[in-house]
């Protein structure tokens, strides 16, 4: 899936999901600098494991283990000729983040534990790209819940203050990931699509979008289900977004 996503040379690749023990091997799939962080690590039940064993457990049945025992993993792929100049992450949801926000949004007890269960991280890296341009690219993972996409919401605003904090005046900034809370849902998408934030409109209903400011974006492309098909696998239960930008 790696190869193929980056088979086209893209200047920047944002993957989330990833079991931690491939993010050693990024790198070498696509030929491009990779920067990875792990959310979640690898756990039996409440122990931590090695990512390696934690991908043989899996490996006895992908569709029923998932990423129970592999931990997930977040990274941003550069092209080979960017200078990375900062690399940064935030977790989006600690603890103090959840009890405020909880008492904010008046969260009953059931979400509240809910939001706490998996670990969730925003990672930052600003570089200079080929070619002269500064990009402070933002990849995130929030939180599924769907009972309350207030929670995935309340984590996208952290992401967007998190990078716009680390962004330099004259940086394009890609805010890039997935949301997990639909544009038409989502408070935090409409009010940084607005004049005071300035990025790009989200496009769809889908949950996995890329936001920019300080550039235009010439298209956004989902994916067909066609593309995303090789050798008769679907290799993503999800459809990736392809954004030009000028």
């Amino acid at each position: 899936m790696v190869r193929y996503a980056a088979s086209d040379r893209p200047d920047v690749l944002c993957l989330q999901e990833l079991p931690v023990w491939a993010s050693a091997h990024l790198s070498e799939w696509s030929g491009m600098q990779a920067y990875a962080d792990v959310a979640q690590p690898p756990r039996l039940g409440p122990l931590p494991i090695p990512a390696a064993l934690g991908r043989e457990i899996t490996s006895l049945n992908h569709g029923l283990f998932r990423s129970a025992f592999t931990g997930q993993a977040v990274a941003i792929l550069l092209d080979s000729g960017a200078e990375v100049l900062s690399r940064d992450v935030l977790v989006l949801n600690s603890r103090d983040f959840r009890r405020t926000q909880s008492r904010w949004l008046s969260l009953p007890l059931v979400t509240r534990l809910a939001w706490a269960k998996e670990r969730r991280v925003v990672q930052a890296v600003r570089a200079r790209m080929r070619g002269g341009p500064i990009v402070l690219v933002a990849n995130l993972h929030a939180t599924s819940y769907p009972a309350d996409q207030r929670l995935a919401d309340a984590e996208l605003f952290r992401a967007a203050v998190f990078a716009d904090g680390l962004a330099q005046p004259g940086d394009i900034i890609a805010l890039a990931g997935d949301f997990n809370v639909p544009a038409p849902r989502s408070a935090t998408q409409a009010e940084l699509a607005s004049e005071e934030w300035g990025f790009s409109e989200p496009t769809g209903e889908g949950i996995d979008q890329i936001l920019v400011r300080g550039a235009l974006v010439d298209g956004v492309t989902r994916w067909p289900v066609d593309r995303r098909r090789v050798d008769g696998r679907l290799l993503s239960d999800h459809t990736p977004v392809e954004a030009k930008v000028a």
